[in-house]
């Protein structure tokens, strides 16, 4: 399963003042899309199907070894059947940002919308079943558990859990006024989510319980988050920073990065863990110090990541840019498709 979360409607490009609620936060990455340059990728070839627009602002990637699907605003899916070489088009939320996609155990996928709708799809994306979700609180980050549940999570730290396919829900909120940003199952027991000012939580029972297990440093905002085990975790955002705990986020330490553009995925595959950003970053951990992969120089932000069969990287961000990258020792320079 992937979990690459973030935010995402669609802010103003000029803000009159800096950007201090934890919504707005959330939503920065769109808040920068919108102040984006032109793409000028001279030379990169063009996706003969004309499946990506340069309207595109993509926001999160999800595949099974049958398809790979990505998701992006107003309610944009795209789905491939081959590893990433070619795309299809649909748009199954007219109007609404698609702001998180996961793949399920049984091969399914669920999407979140940004208008509070889980969308659920059991034939490789083809068509998708809506379900509004019963709460009034803004949902940002969706995940499907091992056993098949389906979860939301976002503000006032309310977790939603379906375990019939959105029949019915339960709902639990962690008595914070905070937004969890982040909900990633590790396996049928652990699960972690993380938000506003640096919490993070845990579940050692599928679900049904969660505690307060850490905070990082300064409140540290996350945008994005990866746990390996229980115990090992990675969390990044604003300012190029990414923490590392090794005892369930009891302590954090700062891994070495190589720039200061925010951090807004991460992904672990065979060939090592990746992170995306801003500015068409692409990081690989070496060690205790993250290096920057070759991308084109693109203003424009990464968001969604994937591997293909073959651990290829698939990254999509802002602008229709949409990548492939050969992660493999010795590897081949990247491809990268954007149309129009």
């Amino acid at each position: 399963m992937n979990h690459n979360k973030q935010s995402h409607g669609l802010l103003p490009c000029v803000l009159s003042r800096p950007v201090r609620s934890a919504l707005g936060m959330f939503l920065l990455p769109i808040v920068l899309a919108g102040c984006e340059a032109e793409l000028n990728l001279a030379g990169v070839a063009a996706e003969g199907s004309k499946s990506s627009h340069r309207t595109d602002y993509y926001q999160a990637l999800a595949s099974v070894p049958q398809a790979t699907l990505l998701a992006g605003n107003n309610g944009v899916l795209l789905t491939s059947l081959d590893q990433g070489q070619s795309w299809t088009r649909q748009v199954i939320a007219k109007g609404a940002s698609l702001i998180d996609l996961d793949a399920c155990a049984d091969g399914s996928f669920i999407a979140l919308s940004f208008d509070n709708r889980l969308w659920h799809s059991a034939d490789l994306g083809l068509s998708w079943r809506e379900h509004a979700l019963p709460t009034e609180e803004q949902m940002l980050t969706a995940a499907c558990a091992p056993d098949g549940a389906w979860w939301v999570a976002g503000g006032l730290t309310t977790l939603l859990g379906s375990h019939d396919q959105g029949g019915d829900w339960t709902h639990t909120s962690l008595d914070e006024d905070a937004m969890l940003t982040n909900l990633q199952f590790i396996d049928r027991d652990h699960a972690v989510a993380v938000g506003e000012f640096g919490m993070l939580f845990a579940s050692q029972d599928g679900g049904a319980n969660w505690q307060l297990a850490g905070t990082l440093p300064d409140e540290f905002y996350p945008h994005a988050s990866y746990f390996r085990s229980p115990e090992e975790g990675w969390v990044g955002g604003l300012n190029g920073f990414i923490y590392h705990t090794t005892d369930a986020g009891q302590s954090w330490q700062r891994q070495s990065t190589p720039s200061s553009a925010p951090i807004f995925g991460f992904l672990a595959s065979d060939n090592g863990l990746f992170a995306v950003g801003d500015h068409s970053s692409v990081l690989q951990l070496a060690g205790e110090q993250w290096q920057t992969l070759p991308t084109p120089d693109a203003p424009v932000y990464l968001r969604a990541i994937t591997a293909d069969s073959a651990q290829r990287l698939i990254v999509a961000g802002g602008r229709g840019l949409l990548l492939t990258l050969d992660t493999a020792p010795r590897a081949t320079p990247s491809v990268a498709t954007t149309t129009d």
